[in-house]
């Protein structure tokens, strides 16, 4: 039996624990800053970043309201370049803090992209949280106000990340051999 529940997985970058020490972080320091905020908003890129705000929201220890938008950018291991918005969110956001919630930022160009159209929907505020980063991939300049890690240009998987629907269920966050991957 392979040591990996999917033959095409290397090696485990970030440990369950590490991530749930980096979470509870994360949400102490929103708590904190958003002490005074009467309506917060966690907007959460489906579907990768479902286990992350999920696990975030409950680290938060102030009211808030949660939504979601769906949007497409990749194809198997590959962003594509283009950003298509699936479904939007629901909530009216002018006035509302909002903090943008993504699985990971790659190019930068999703998050660009999301936080120029929330940005014309005049938030009172508007701050990103990624739980990972590839600094070498940005094709664009983001600012990321709370990370959770930055990682080397691999393709990962776990926490919520696939590779074409498989991988989201593993509590960790593990790095893809692409070729053994594309073998099958």
């Amino acid at each position: 039996m392979a040591p990996f529940p999917y033959t095409f997985i290397d090696r485990v970058l970030i440990t369950q624990k590490q991530i749930e020490t980096r979470v509870a972080e994360l949400g102490a320091k929103i708590s904190q800053d958003y002490q005074d905020s009467t309506h917060l908003l966690l907007l959460g890129l489906l579907r990768g970043s479902v286990v992350f705000i999920t696990d975030l929201m409950r680290q938060i220890h102030l009211p808030l309201t949660m939504d979601f938008m769906s949007i497409s950018s990749y194809a198997g291991s590959q962003s594509s370049g283009f950003i298509r918005i699936d479904s939007d969110h629901k909530t009216n956001i002018s006035g509302w803090d909002v903090i943008l919630i993504d699985d990971i930022v790659d190019t930068g160009f999703t998050i660009y992209t999301v936080r120029k159209l929330l940005t014309d929907r005049q938030p009172h505020s508007l701050r990103i949280c990624a739980l990972l980063d590839k600094p070498d991939r940005h094709r664009v300049d983001i600012p990321i106000d709370y990370l959770g890690f930055s990682i080397p240009d691999e393709f990962v998987v776990g926490y919520g990340l696939d590779i074409d629907e498989k991988g989201r269920n593993l509590p960790y966050i593990a790095a893809v051999n692409l070729e053994r991957y594309r073998q099958g």
